[in-house]
């Protein structure tokens, strides 16, 4: 193909995906960090940051968007969510556009896509990786987050996908069940049968 393989990266909240979007950047590989573009988007002085003041009043400011402002006008509210979304998902669309051009001469680029199969985001991809381990792990290393609680980490798996059918809907799974250097491997031989398919 004439442009870089697209691998979509994503998976349940606990799962390890940022480490192993931290272990494929270290092979190399360039990956766009949708959650990291929206910050910036929305951080001080942010692009966004005047279409989000003109459609929710009272939530930016200096330090860019207020979240616990936003976040209470949008929170259960589908249509205010559904407008706010309207605003950030174009946006984040043209970033990877540029991000795309930059790295146009790579064999492999993924998209870090944390809510992939939740917001139909999977367009445009030639494959999807889900990161995955077991429930116990998973349960495990959210808890431990500071301000988590059962309830929380609940109310957050509800508005997942289930990390069983994710993993039927990928074509590729990684998991982080098992020791650091056994997941780094298994990215790294990912990495490697990837750039086959598009040697550049």
């Amino acid at each position: 193909m004439s442009r870089p393989f697209i691998l979509g990266l994503t998976g349940s909240i606990g799962m390890g995906k940022s480490a192993v979007a931290l272990m494929l950047r270290e092979l190399g590989v360039p990956v766009f960090d949708a959650d990291a573009t929206v910050h910036r988007l929305q951080g001080p002085g942010g692009a966004l940051l005047p279409a989000i003041e003109a459609a929710f009043p009272g939530t930016t400011g200096p330090l860019g968007v207020d979240r616990p402002a936003l976040g209470g006008q949008v929170f259960g509210n589908p249509e205010a969510l559904a407008r706010l979304e309207a605003i950030v998902h174009p946006a984040v669309g043209e970033e990877r556009g540029t991000f795309l051009l930059e790295h146009g001469g790579e064999s492999l680029v993924v998209f870090d896509i944390p809510l992939l199969f939740e917001k139909g985001h999977g367009t445009g991809l030639d494959a999807v990786a889900v990161v995955s381990a077991p429930d116990d792990m998973q349960r495990a290393r959210v808890l431990a987050r500071p301000g988590m609680t059962p309830e929380k980490f609940a109310q957050i798996l509800a508005l997942q996908v289930p990390d069983a059918e994710k993993r039927a809907r990928a074509d590729y799974v990684i998991n982080t069940g098992l020791t650091l250097a056994e997941t780094r491997e298994h990215v790294a031989a990912l990495v490697g049968a990837l750039r086959q398919k598009n040697p550049r």
